[in-house]
């Protein structure tokens, strides 16, 4: 390891080009570590590089209480180290943060691998290729998924692209399962308005027969992956199985085409059952943790 030398990064001397250049070329790239991305997420996020951006890793961190501490934003499931690097060169970076930060609690990619002595849980993805036709998709959906299919069929759904960005975000703010704080809905107002504008974002809805919105979902293009990246479901949708209509139909007018649906996986069982009945196979990935802060501070963090 004495032989890696790694640059800590600065927000504004991070070069975005060559950032984004690495990661176009990287295995394991995901929209999550582009630059424009974690912008939309993080008033500032530093980075670790390894010559002239051979390996990259951004660190997205917070200050509390006088520390700066590693956080996983919110709307971005992987991050960690791109491309996919060797045990030697994974070490070196997390080593690297450690000597940085005193607090972590981030989500490495599907490609990296946690390394002895270091405090990690496993994390599932659920992911679905769409590259062969609708009806060899739709024959391994499961006896569940088809019976909730079935029912959706006689509710008189109505599938549309392209929700405007207010009604999405009014919608959410709404039916959101958990509680959002302002800066949170702030930053998905961000993220939606650049890819909507730059044609990196896709928005469906599903209307009831009474033509009120229902279920929406907010998808993400890079490369040749689709990431399923926020949703939402009204009560009323939830009785109409509204989001397994709506994931139907995004299947059925993608399928034949090379890509790979992220459904961004869920440790919820009833999310990852809706995901797991649409055929999709599950990634693992980790969520990487450690606590260095003084023992006088350490209960700040708990």
């Amino acid at each position: 390891m004495s032989n890696i030398e790694i640059s800590y990064l600065r927000y504004d001397e991070v070069d975005t080009d060559k950032w984004d250049l690495c990661l176009a070329n990287s295995p394991n790239a995901l929209v999550y570590a582009q630059s424009w991305y974690l912008d939309k997420l993080c008033p500032e996020w530093d980075a670790l590089v390894v010559g002239d951006y051979k390996y990259i890793m951004p660190l997205t961190f917070r200050k509390k209480y006088g520390f700066r501490y590693l956080y996983q934003p919110l709307y971005c499931q992987q991050l960690g180290i791109f491309p996919t690097p060797t045990k030697e060169i994974s070490e070196a970076f997390y080593r690297k943060a450690m000597s940085l930060f005193s607090f972590a609690q981030i989500h490495l990619n599907a490609m990296n691998l946690p390394v002895p002595d270091m405090q990690v849980e496993v994390r599932y993805n659920l992911l679905l290729g769409l590259q062969e036709s609708y009806p060899e998709l739709a024959s391994r959906f499961s006896d569940h998924t088809v019976r909730k299919l079935k029912k959706a069929s006689h509710n008189r759904l109505n599938f549309i692209h392209g929700l405007s960005l207010k009604e999405y975000l009014d919608f959410k703010k709404e039916h959101s399962a958990v509680k959002l704080s302002k800066q949170d809905l702030m930053c998905l107002h961000h993220l939606l308005a650049f890819s909507l504008s730059r044609n990196l974002g896709e928005v469906y809805g599903v209307y009831d027969r009474k033509n009120k919105l229902c279920a929406a979902a907010f998808f993400v293009r890079y490369q040749k992956r689709v990431t399923f990246v926020n949703a939402a479901t009204s009560p009323e949708g939830r009785e109409l199985n509204a989001m397994y209509y709506l994931i139907d139909q995004f299947i059925f007018q993608h399928a034949g085409k090379d890509y790979l649906l992220d459904f961004e996986g869920s440790m919820i069982e009833g999310i990852a059952r809706l995901y797991k009945g649409f055929g999709a196979s599950p990634e693992t990935y980790y969520y990487l943790s450690w606590n260095n802060l003084p023992v006088w501070a350490k209960w700040l963090k708990r």
